[in-house]
């Protein structure tokens, strides 16, 4: 589209700045317009400095598997202020029978790379060993239908596997109900083992031969291969915002109505403009449910498409303690709690242990999640409340002595996308949808995947095909190697 003079992207968290940004990268010289409902940029990623703490309020890290996030801070200046985790402390507990037990070493979300961790763990019985050794001689379920994160675990591994390791390990990263989470679009690799070795810890011994594994160290995620900003999430925020021209960003200016402007342009109403604002292009960078919104007057069965995408809501109770408070040796880097434990509580991040400069020497940061999917009621409970529920959990798993020396909750209400069954077929549609929409491209979480890169990448893709003229049928998606990236996930990373 040679012709493009405007192009306006709706929308300021990661997708649409990344979009806008890349818009600037390939046409310097193109009049671009970010217009954010709100009255700061980058959506649920929020830093804040307090007291020597470095709070995060959503994600605190991105995974390094994908290119997109490091490819991003390196055009950004940022590369040299990327941190790696703390490579002492690179494994994480699981509540087991009331205490916090090591998850096995080499036991990757659903992936035991090495069999002595998983004949020994006492979070396991005699009989769920047995079965989960078992899975070797499973043989591949035929078809390609997408299937639930719990029919694929109990199916391969069994029903005290998935209860006590993999619904708190993968069901933690989506904070979604496993029951209802679709393979297909967040565990796409385990798929692809099944399918080429006929089991999965035949193909993870067949990796590790290869090189194709890390050491199997670590336990719970492949914590080596996940970074953070050193002054935290925002400054990616605040490094993007910083590129864009003067002028091109408009805070608390909320979209009302899109609309075709003569025969390949787009006119779009907000109610703090007085007059309609033209462009030649647009690209929606919003939550499905609010992208559903304003694209009514656009394609209705569009609309619809979108609504189809579900959400989900947390809260997250960040505190901080002396070291001297805590008993536990905090040798990892945070524990999650599975269903079947009946805690108040999904998990517990030790960010400061995660990365260093994150709390002072003598104190230490946590980030405790709530809620969710499977507890929707402690979304409606008060501060108060909360604070009172994650110190008692606390001092019983971590053997907490006294109160914190502060302690903050943040509420992210309806802010999670949730990748049913069929997700990535609902995804197909929306593409179908929207490929014959000229100058109009949609990106965010609801789509690819809910990581830092995954978003960087979803909103550059949509720039470039705004640019290049091509419809979003010509895209495929972001081909992920999902390993637990995330926005939330108090032990992977981001989100």
């Amino acid at each position: 589209m040679s012709e493009l003079r405007h192009v306006v992207v709706i929308g300021g968290g990661l997708s649409g700045l990344s979009a806008a940004h890349r818009l600037i990268e390939l046409r310097p010289g193109l009049n671009v317009s970010l217009l954010e409902a709100g009255p700061r940029l980058g959506g649920v990623l929020q830093s804040e400095r307090r007291d020597g703490f470095l709070i995060e309020r959503s994600a605190d890290t991105f995974i390094t598997n994908v290119p997109w996030g490091i490819d991003l801070c390196r055009r950004l200046g940022l590369e040299d202020q990327l941190l790696g985790t703390d490579p002492e402390r690179r494994k994480a507990y699981v509540v087991a029978h009331g205490r916090l037990e090591p998850v096995p070493e080499g036991f990757v979300l659903m992936m035991p790379s090495k069999m002595w961790p998983m004949v020994t763990t006492p979070i396991l019985s005699v009989a769920g060993k047995l079965r989960m050794m078992g899975e070797f001689f499973i043989p591949p379920r035929a078809g390609k239908e997408d299937e639930s994160l719990q029919s694929f675990t109990v199916r391969r591994f069994g029903q005290e596997v998935f209860e006590r390791l993999v619904q708190p390990l993968i069901g933690g990263i989506y904070t979604a109900d496993p029951t209802k989470l679709s393979m297909q679009a967040t565990m796409p690799r385990f798929l692809e083992m099944e399918r080429e070795y006929g089991s999965i810890i035949r193909g993870a011994q067949r990796k590790k031969s290869t090189g194709d594994l890390s050491d199997g160290k670590s336990s719970g995620a492949r914590y080596g291969m996940f970074v953070a900003p050193r002054d935290g999430m925002e400054s990616i925020i605040a490094a993007l915002a910083q590129k864009l021209p003067p002028g091109s960003i408009r805070l608390n200016t909320k979209v009302e109505r899109l609309v075709r402007s003569g025969d390949r342009g787009w006119r779009i109403q907000t109610g703090e403009l007085t007059s309609p604002l033209e462009c030649d292009a647009v690209i929606v960078a919003l939550p499905a449910p609010k992208g559903a919104a304003i694209l009514q007057t656009v394609d209705g069965e569009l609309a619809g498409l979108l609504e189809r995408i579900p959400y989900a809501g947390a809260s997250i109770l960040v505190s901080a303690y002396k070291r001297s408070q805590i008993r536990h040796s905090l040798d990892g880097f945070g524990f999650v709690c599975p269903f079947i434990e009946k805690r108040r509580i999904l998990a517990t991040s030790f960010s400061s242990v995660k990365f260093s400069g994150r709390a002072p020497a003598d104190s230490v940061l946590l980030r405790t999640f709530v809620g969710g999917p499977m507890q929707p009621e402690m979304a409606e409970m008060s501060d108060s409340g909360l604070k009172g529920i994650v110190a008692e959990e606390l001092k019983d798993l971590m053997g907490i002595d006294g109160p914190p020396l502060w302690s903050e909750v943040v509420r992210w209400r309806g802010a999670m996308p949730q990748y049913h069954v069929g997700h990535v077929d609902l995804v197909a549609q929306i593409r179908t949808r929207v490929a014959p929409i000229e100058g109009m491209e949609l990106c965010g979480n609801a789509y690819d995947g809910v990581g830092v890169p995954v978003c960087i990448h979803g909103g550059e893709q949509a720039a470039e095909r705004i640019l290049q003229g091509k419809s979003a049928n010509s895209a495929t998606g972001s081909t992920v190697s999902r390993w637990g990236d995330s926005r939330f996930d108090p032990l992977a990373g981001t989100g």
